[in-house]
């Protein structure tokens, strides 16, 4: 690790993120970014669909579900979409002991209370798989009650708990609901790893994808980063794009405080609901507010925000290009 100035740092994240001009294709850049971020907000469009178009510009959406569902070159678990080539790992992860965690207990503890559950659950995806989780009936151990994450029923915690232990997996999404059937008959056969080994080799991957990052004070970036001109380019960034997603780290590298206000009061709040950032070149410019009203067919802004100093550029270009790819008409304002 080599320390950099933050000029230098600037110029290696945004390259290494792709956010450069330099991504070619869907699978190329899921593989370069190490895995996109799974999020049901959508107030402009979901969050893994976001960071794929501020890289790629307009893009067929269909080219995902094609490399998820059907050439299986990504997969998808635990709400993030991974490169096949990194299933070793994952499974290591899948694999791990568990204890650590008070959730990760909780986890265990409800498993072993309800083993029956756990049993029929299975073997409704071995008969009848693959289902979405409304289409497996409600066990006879099993009573409604409301809860926040799971709704009134606990089958999605039961399916969420046993895809995160590898004997279930999302193999297919129908109407943006996810299939389940058994992992075994889903993920290809694949080598053993250790968890510490695949521990640090996922670690590896992130750093390598970030090209720098912000630890004790200082700017450190990766063996293989590389520097250079970063062109002009103006795109906007989802919350979850991996280059702000570290907010400790963006306001090291660019003095930009980033914070998504949508459980603040509205009347509190500093911006707007669903602030997207705005990147030109290697300098984070400012903030907007775009909305897509999906019945309406209709993108609108409602707000854009210049960070102190920065001269007003032209967003005409960029917001074109997200109405495009959203299939959307741009409001006039």
């Amino acid at each position: 690790m080599i320390e950099v100035t933050q000029d230098e740092a600037r110029r290696i994240a945004v390259r290494s993120q792709l956010l450069d001009g330099s991504a070619t294709s869907v699978l190329d850049t899921v593989r370069r970014l190490g895995f996109l971020q799974i999020d049901p907000i959508s107030t402009v469009a979901p969050p893994q669909h976001l960071v794929l178009w501020s890289r790629l510009g307009t893009l067929d959406l269909k080219e995902l579900d094609r490399l998820l569902w059907e050439e299986r070159k990504l997969f998808e678990w635990d709400a993030f979409i991974y490169p096949i080539e990194d299933l070793p790992l994952i499974v290591a992860r899948m694999r791990r002991k568990r204890g650590q965690l008070s959730w990760e207990r909780r986890g265990t503890e409800f498993l072993k209370a309800n083993a029956a559950f756990r049993r029929y659950v299975l073997r409704e995806l071995e008969q009848r798989g693959p289902l979405l989780s409304r289409e497996i009936e409600d066990h006879t151990s099993m009573r409604r009650e409301d809860h926040p994450w799971w709704g009134s029923r606990k089958m999605g915690l039961m399916l969420g708990l046993l895809s995160d232990r590898g004997e279930v997996a999302i193999v297919g999404r129908r109407n943006g609901q996810r299939l389940w059937d058994l992992a075994e008959r889903w993920y290809p056969e694949t080598d053993r790893v250790p968890w510490p080994k695949a521990e640090k080799q996922l670690a590896e991957k992130r750093f390598r994808a970030l090209g720098v990052r912000f630890e004790k004070g200082r700017l450190l970036r990766h063996p293989d980063a590389v520097d250079g001109r970063v062109p002009n380019r103006v795109v906007f960034l989802s919350p979850f794009d991996r280059l702000v997603h570290d907010r400790a780290r963006a306001e090291a590298l660019w003095g930009f405080r980033y914070r998504l206000e949508m459980y603040v009061p509205a009347g509190k709040r500093e911006y707007g609901y669903y602030v997207l950032p705005i990147l030109r070149g290697d300098r984070l410019v400012g903030r907007i507010e775009p909305v897509h009203d999906r019945k309406a067919g209709v993108l609108r802004v409602n707000g854009v925000w210049w960070e102190e100093g920065v001269r007003p550029v032209s967003l005409a270009a960029p917001l074109r290009s997200l109405a495009h790819f959203l299939c959307a008409r741009l409001a006039s304002h």
